[in-house]
């Protein structure tokens, strides 16, 4: 699986560590930055980068980090096809994928330390959409939403 990454400067301290946790898992990191927490960057500026990368279908899923998970969160979902949550417990980074085939992972570099972060990552990128009829037919109007 192409995961994409990105922080904020916020969300740089734990970059690294869950880059690891996706390389261990055997999947590919796009790295979109920020590649130092010492220059401000906004969390629209790395969401909107991740984001572009999931419509174009360079990768799988992505995983966006800032002081919060929110601010992220919510500039992602302003672009097409891109199903963004703040997760800071692993049923949801799991029922996210499961239910509402959500492709983006958004969690506070300032709210949750390494380990979650990589319970998280492993959650939320081991899960699967289930194809259930419910869950498609909520889907395709979560769709029609963006349409509007």
């Amino acid at each position: 699986m192409r995961v994409a990454l990105a922080c904020d400067h916020a969300g740089f301290p734990l970059k690294a560590s869950v880059a690891k946790v996706i390389t261990d898992m055997g999947h590919e990191v796009i790295n979109l930055g920020t590649d130092t927490p010492d220059v401000p960057t906004d969390y629209p500026d790395v969401a909107q980068a991740l984001g572009r990368v999931i419509q174009l279908e360079e990768a799988d899923r992505g995983v966006l980090i800032c002081g919060s998970g929110v601010g992220t969160s919510i500039a992602a979902n302003k672009l097409k096809g891109v199903r963004a949550a703040v997760c800071h417990d692993v049923y949801s980074a799991t029922q996210g994928v499961e239910h509402d085939y959500m492709n983006v992972i958004c969690f506070g570099g300032r709210v949750i330390g390494s380990a979650l972060a990589a319970e998280l990552v492993k959650a939320f990128l081991n899960a699967n959409f289930s194809e259930e009829e419910r869950h498609v037919r909520r889907l395709n109007k979560v769709k029609e939403l963006e349409q509007k």
